[in-house]
């Protein structure tokens, strides 16, 4: 400060103690306006971000990992812009120096954009890529088919997520990329090359522990593209090294609901004990079928005689939370928690729980000694 004064800017100390600064906590460096009067700059530092929404949805900030709603708010303070401002670690951090630079304003504003964390609009990728799912090498349709397929910039361009989050869906939903796009197996062909893995295992008599990857590209290579095969492998298996040679251990719970799909997938409902005895029939033998594999797939309606179970995917439902309540309390009127709790999980925002949501959404009573949820708003 003493630097200043020396240079005939007591200007700086009068506003100093206009504003009740204390000298000794400032950087040694102060960027000043072209003016005669001295103003409180705000400086932003922006890393990679992102605008993301098309004309019809509501815009969303993303960074490399995280999405934000943007919500736009008033300041009584007016925020100045300035380029080539530094970052107080980029400053001499000697407070025997002290410095003034008159700095250009680029801008100004009045108000300002109001970030809060959101869930990613992930519901639109799976939607995009089941357009035209892949059917396999010698489908007609896919040689002829005019919908169009995605590569990573487009999905980049059209999903409110960022880019390490649709990066991940991607994996969660078992896309795969083919001749440069993303694509989703239909559901059929996917079932298709499972089970020549399953019968494969079955026939050479494997662990389902350490299912060898060479061995799996040899025998079936010539019914299906190898990258196929290693890719039914890595949706439905964890991936290891053991002696320098690749191996998947099978993921029971994976196979046994995928085939629990398969089965309710053209029925309205099933009679839930006939279904039992089917399913454990139907899957590899060693593996062991439980109902609770199927959470987010399938409901059991305990109500009916008999009782019954029937296909209701989570991922059909809607993404917006009063919309996806009232899609559940159309199909059942009072749910119970642990019934529920599979079909909102993927809606709680960050620190968020499931009890929270229901609080919101819903209202409880009790139903034969046991806590149920309701609508808190007629449902037409």
């Amino acid at each position: 400060l003493k630097d200043i004064k020396r240079h005939g800017f007591s200007s700086v100390d009068a506003t100093l103690q206009t504003a009740k600064l204390n000298p000794a906590e400032l950087l040694p460096e102060l960027n000043v306006p072209p003016s005669s009067s001295l103003f409180l700059c705000c400086v932003f530092f922006f890393s990679s971000l992102v605008i993301r929404g098309e004309k019809d949805e509501h815009a969303v900030l993303c960074s490399k990992d995280k999405t934000y709603d943007m919500k736009i708010a008033d300041t009584s303070n007016m925020l100045l812009f300035v380029p080539g401002c530094k970052t107080p670690e980029e400053l001499n951090a000697d407070p025997a120096s002290c410095n003034i630079i008159y700095s250009q304003i680029a801008g100004f504003s009045k108000n300002y954009w109001e970030l809060r964390r959101c869930r990613p609009k992930l519901k639109k990728l799976r939607k995009l890529l089941m357009e035209d799912p892949y059917e396999g090498p010698d489908s007609q349709k896919d040689q002829t088919s005019t919908l169009s397929k995605y590569t990573t910039e487009d999905l980049l361009s059209l999903i409110q997520a960022s880019e390490e989050e649709i990066l991940h869906q991607l994996q969660v939903i078992d896309a795969c990329k083919i001749e440069g796009y993303w694509r989703i197996l239909d559901f059929d062909y996917e079932m298709k090359l499972l089970s020549h893995v399953t019968q494969l295992i079955d026939s050479e008599s494997w662990p389902l522990s350490k299912v060898p990857l060479c061995a799996c590209l040899e025998e079936l290579g010539s019914l299906e593209p190898r990258e196929m095969i290693e890719h039914v492998l890595l949706s439905y298996g964890r991936k290891y090294v053991d002696d320098g040679e690749v191996f998947f251990e099978m993921r029971e719970d994976k196979i046994c609901r995928a085939i629990a799909r398969m089965l309710l997938q053209n029925a309205v409902k099933f009679n839930l004990s006939e279904f039992e005895e089917v399913w454990q029939q139907s899957v590899p033998e060693g593996m062991t079928t439980r109902l609770d594999q199927l959470q987010g797939l399938a409901l059991v309606d305990k109500s009916s005689r008999p009782e019954t179970i029937f296909l209701l995917k989570v991922e059909d439902l809607p993404e917006d939370n009063q919309e996806r309540f009232n899609s559940l309390f159309g199909i059942r009127e009072k749910w119970t928690e642990v019934d529920i709790t599979p079909y909102i999980q993927d809606l709680c925002a960050e620190k968020q729980t499931v009890g929270a949501l229901l609080t919101k959404y819903a209202r409880s009573s009790m139903l034969n000694g046991v806590k149920v949820f309701n609508s808190r708003r007629p449902i037409s």
